[in-house]
C-alpha cells in the first residue's frame, strides 16, 4: 500500500495482514482480467463466492452470522484494494456489506439474520438495495414514491428505484417504502416474487464492470415476516448509507493509489526534449499534489475507522471523508491522464477507466454539494437543505 506517512504502523498486525492478503488476491484475481471486463460491460460473477471465501462480504459482523468479527480498520483495506482494482469490484462488495447484510444486523429479527446473514456473507446470495427513485436521489423521502399497504399479514409494495447495484444480479432486494401514515418501512423482497422485475441499465461510460438496474414492483406481495421489524423512518436507511460511506472514504484512496503509481511508472520511463518527464517541474507538482491528496485521504480514512470501532463516528465525520476522499481521487484521476497524454485515453492504462468510474463515486452515496450541506448544517447548526 502507497504511505508516506507510515500509517501501516497505526495497524494491527491482524490488520496489515488482511490488506496484504486482499491485494495478493485481487492482483492475481482481478486486476489482469478489469481492463476485458470493463469493456464488456460485464461484472465477474465467479468471483462472488471467492469474495465470500476472501471475507470481504459482512466482514465487521459477528462470526455467528457468517462474519469475520474483523475491525473496521481491516474492512476498510479490503475496500481500498478492491477500488484500487476497479470502482465496480468495491460497489459490489459494499453493498452486499453494508446496504444488504447491516440492515439485516440492525434493523431486522433474529430470524431473518439467521436465514439471510451466513448465505450472504458467503456469497452463495446477492442482494441489492432499493432507495433511490427516478425523480430524485437527495431527496430520499421527498421523492419517495414507492408505497406499502397492508393487508392482513401481508405487504403490497408498488414504485419504481433506480441506480440499484447489483438490482441484476440479486436474489434479494432490501426495499423501502412509505407505508399510509408517512413511515418509511425496509422489506426483504425476495425477486422471483411474482410483479417484481430488474431492468438492467446499459450504454454506460462509468462503472462498466458494475450491474445497475431499475427495479420495478407492480403488487409485489411480501409477509410481514419480511418486514425489518427495527426500521420505521427514514434514518434507517440513511444509517446504513452511513456504513457504506465509511467503505467508499477507503476505497477512494484505493484507486488514487493506482493512478498515482501508474503515472509515476510512465513520467520517469517517457522522455521529452531529451530527458524523462518526470524532471518536469509540471509534472513532479501534479505528482506531488497526487501523493499530498493520498496521504491526507488516507489519515482521515484511518481516524475514521478507530471512531467507528469506538462508537463516536458521527454521521457528519464520514461525511467530509467520503467528500474529499473522492473528489480528491477524481482529481488525481484527471491528473495521471494528464501525465499519460495520449496513452492515458485508452484502456491499456488504468487511469482514464478509473477516472470514468469516479465520475459515478463522485455523484452517487450523496453528491459532493450534498455533503458539503451536511458539513454546513454540522458546522452552523442550520438546516440549508
Amino acid at each position: 500500500m502507497l504511505d508516506f506517512y507510515a500509517i501501516g504502523d497505526l495497524l494491527t498486525p491482524e490488520e496489515r495482514e488482511i490488506g496484504k492478503a486482499a491485494r495478493r488476491f485481487l492482483e492475481k484475481e482481478a486486476l489482469p482480467h478489469i481492463r476485458d471486463w470493463w469493456e464488456e460491460g460485464v461484472f465477474p460473477t465467479h468471483l462472488i463466492p471467492r469474495f465470500g471465501e476472501m471475507g470481504f462480504l459482512g466482514p465487521t459482523l459477528p462470526p455467528e452470522y457468517g462474519g469475520a468479527g474483523v475491525s473496521s480498520a481491516a474492512y476498510g483495506l479490503m475496500a481500498y484494494e478492491l477500488e484500487r482494482v476497479d470502482s465496480g469490484l468495491r460497489s459490489f462488495v459494499s453493498v452486499q456489506s453494508s446496504l444488504v447484510m447491516y440492515p439485516i444486523y440492525a434493523f431486522g429479527s433474529e430470524a431473518q439474520k439467521r436465514e439471510f446473514l451466513p448465505r450472504l456473507a458467503r456469497g452463495e446470495m446477492v442482494g441489492c438495495f432499493g432507495l433511490t427513485e427516478p425523480d430524485g436521489g437527495s431527496d430520499p423521502y421527498g421523492h419517495m414514491k414507492t408505497r406499502a399497504r397492508r393487508e392482513g399479514d401481508t405487504w403490497v409494495l408498488t414504485g419504481t428505484k433506480m441506480w440499484i447495484t447489483n438490482g441484476n444480479l440479486a436474489h434479494i432486494a432490501i426495499v423501502w417504502a412509505k407505508d399510509e401514515a408517512g413511515r418509511v418501512l425496509g422489506f426483504i423482497v425476495p425477486t422471483d416474487s411474482k410483479g417484481f422485475q430488474a431492468r438492467e441499465v446499459k450504454h454506460k461510460m462509468s462503472l462498466r464492470a458494475s450491474v445497475t438496474s431499475e427495479l420495478v414492483l407492480e403488487g409485489v406481495r411480501v409477509p410481514e415476516a419480511l418486514r425489518l421489524p427495527k426500521a420505521e423512518s427514514l434514518k434507517a436507511p440513511l444509517s446504513c448509507l452511513t456504513q457504506a460511506r465509511f467503505g467508499i472514504a477507503w476505497g477512494a484512496m484505493g484507486a488514487l493509489e493506482a493512478v498515482y503509481t501508474e503515472a509515476l511508472a510512465f513520467a520517469g520511463s517517457r522522455t521529452a526534449f531529451g530527458e524523462p518527464i518526470a524532471k518536469k517541474q509540471l509534472v513532479q507538482a501534479k505528482l506531488a499534489e497526487m501523493l499530498a491528496w493520498h496521504t491526507e485521504g488516507l489519515l482521515l480514512a484511518w481516524r475514521l475507522a478507530r471512531l467507528k470501532d469506538e462508537g463516536k463516528l458521527r454521521p457528519a465525520q464520514v461525511s467530509l471523508a467520503k467528500r474529499q476522499n473522492v473528489r480528491k481521487a477524481l482529481e488525481a484521476a484527471r491528473l495521471a491522464r494528464e501525465i499519460l497524454g495520449g496513452s492515458g485515453i485508452t484502456l491499456e492504462y488504468h487511469a482514464i477507466r478509473h477516472m470514468l468510474n469516479l465520475e459515478t463515486v463522485y455523484t452517487y452515496e450523496g453528491t459532493h454539494e450534498v455533503h458539503t450541506l451536511v458539513l454546513g448544517r454540522e458546522i452552523t447548526g442550520l438546516n440549508a437543505f
